[in-house]
Parts: structure tokens; sequence; C-alpha cells
């Protein structure tokens, strides 16, 4: 069988789809499958393209035995609607133009969001004779909407069609929580829909061999001092204000809150803690994910929280099976 992973975000990139997909590939591939991934240019968080990766229009190289096709992809520091959807239609052509060089294969499997990648995927899956899997990972539109990210309704109305032209056209829709299954599954019955759950590989997360990353000495955290870690993306789902609100009324304690990645409301979270005045706050900066699990031995408990939306009910956040297997505590907000 020959499937072709079709998605904007792959590693070297750090963050929960590239992990996930990365390990996704490595494992099919174990199992038999040719896999081959098509993504664009690594660029995510920072919106920067990597410095290896920078001038070339396509790239192709292969990671531990899986062949990857890069193509370019338009990006930009600026978090306006129009720069964004910039981002996504550049690589939306770009991934088409390159993909439909490549040979034939069985099965596309295109992750989501950005959920316009689906327009390159539902004719790349035609031009190379192929059946289509839309990996779902988060509901879009619907999330952008109930954050309060979108609210234009006509732009809305062309994505939700979008969204069901998408559904309808896929040979499997798969989700990675049950929530988003029992969403789609409840929504549109006649689909095939099938749980793509997460998961950890225990043999690089084994808190007895994992050796620490220096990550205290690195950032001045005094080894008394109790850790509270939130690692990911710094997004609009996740509401972190509410970390460095709770970190105002511990800062004459030996406590340091920290978190460590890069997005969107990062500089908002930055003006807030200065505002503050506090210095129990730690910003660290994103890491490679073989480095993460040195990091994870260091810390004393894991925050994980969500805004409290109807949107996520069910959903489970992939950071923590990393978190479980590292054997540390996980204060758990969702």
């Amino acid at each position: 069988m020959k499937l072709l992973i079709l998605t904007q975000y792959f590693p070297p990139e750090t963050g929960a789809p590239q992990n996930r997909l990365f390990e996704l590939a490595v494992r099919l591939k174990d199992k038999g499958v040719n896999v081959e991934v098509l993504t664009a240019m690594p660029n995510y968080p920072k919106m920067e393209i990597f410095e290896a990766y920078k001038g070339k229009k396509y790239v192709e190289e292969e990671m531990e035995g899986i062949k990857v096709y890069r193509s370019r992809i338009f990006v930009s520091k600026s978090k306006g609607i129009v720069k964004r959807l910039m981002n996504y239609f550049s690589f939306v052509i770009t991934s088409f133009l390159r993909g439909r060089k490549l040979d034939k294969y069985d099965y596309v499997l295109c992750e989501s969001p950005p959920l316009f990648l689906g327009y390159s995927a539902t004719r790349l899956a035609k031009k190379l004779k192929a059946k289509l899997i839309f990996n779902v990972s988060d509901l879009w539109p619907e999330s952008a909407e109930k954050l309060d990210l979108v609210s234009n309704k006509f732009f809305l109305k062309i994505a939700y069609n979008l969204e069901a032209k998408l559904y309808k056209k896929s040979y499997l829709v798969t989700g990675q929580t049950q929530g988003i299954v029992k969403s789609i599954s409840t929504r549109f019955p006649n689909e095939t829909v099938f749980w793509l759950p997460n998961g950890v590989d225990v043999t690089k997360y084994n808190p007895t061999e994992v050796k620490p990353y220096g990550f205290r000495k690195i950032y001045n955290i005094d080894e008394n001092d109790l850790v509270f870690f939130y690692g990911g993306i710094i997004g609009h789902a996740q509401g972190l204000e509410i970390i460095v609100n709770v970190a105002e009324r511990f800062k004459a304690q030996p406590i340091k809150f920290v978190l460590l990645g890069s997005g969107p409301e990062k500089d908002k979270l930055l003006s807030l803690t200065k505002s503050l005045g506090l210095s129990n706050v730690i910003f660290a900066d994103p890491v490679g994910r073989n480095e993460i699990a040195g990091i994870i031995k260091e810390i004393d408990v894991s925050l994980v929280p969500l805004r409290k939306l109807d949107l996520f009910k069910g959903a489970i956040p992939s950071k923590i099976f990393e978190i479980l297997a590292m054997e540390k505590p996980i204060l758990l907000g969702v």
C-alpha cells in the first residue's frame, strides 16, 4: 500500500501535529506501508523559514526512511486575516503543483487544519488516482467561530460549506478525539468516521533513562523551586492568561511558572506579565522534539488548560501523553 501524507506542518518544526504525523508515518512504514510526505518549508511557530531551507523552491529529503517533499509557502509574522489566508493558500497552490508530479498512491491523508488544504487534497487525490482520508485534529471553522477568531458571516458560510464538501468527498474521515468524531458523525451521519487517537513512544519518554536537559540552570531556576510547566502552542484555545494571573498570587513563594513555546498570544502574555511586574513567570523558547523529554524530567507539575467551551468537550490534549510517560503529575483544566 502506498500513502501520501499531505500536511502544512511537519518536523523539523515542533508541535502536536508535527510530532503526531511523523510518528504515524514511521509506524506505518514499520508495518510495511510505503509512506511519503508532501509538506511546506519549515517555518512554524516563529513564522520564519528555517535557515537551511531559505530561498529554495522545492526540497526533497529523507527522514528516518520517509521520503519528504517540500514546497514553498508564504510566511509573515503579521496576525492579520489577509496574511494568514495568504499563508494557507500559498501552500494550497504549491502543494498541488508539486504533488501532481508525484507517482500514483492508494491513499492521500490530508491533515486539517488548515481546512483550505482540502482544496489541494481533493485535486491531488483525483490526479494521483488515490482515495482521500481527511484527518481532523481541530474542528475548523467551528473552533475559529467559537474562539471569536473569525466573525465574518460570509466567510464562515464558505468555510462551513467547504467542510461539508470535503467530508462528503472523503473515502474516510478521521478525528484525533472522540469529541471531534462525535461532532462529525452527528452532523454528517452518512460519512464514515474513525477515531485515530494520539499516543506516545514510551521508549523515548522513559523517566529512568532520560537525562536532564539542564533547563533549570539555563533559566536560573533554583533546584528547590516548585516548577509549574506549560509546553506547547501559546494560542487562543488554551486561555493561558489564567497561569499569569495565578502566578501573581504566588510571587512571594519559591514557585516558578514556565511557559515554553511560541504562538499568537505570546506577545499579549508577555505584556501582561510585565504589567504585573512578575519575575516568577518564565517564557522559554521552543525546543526540538528530542529535547522535550529532558525538560519534562526537571519540572514538578504540568499545566494543561483549555478555555471553557462546549467545543472542547471530549478534547484530550496530546501533550498529556508525554507527561504521563515521564510520570509527572498533571493539573488538567479541560
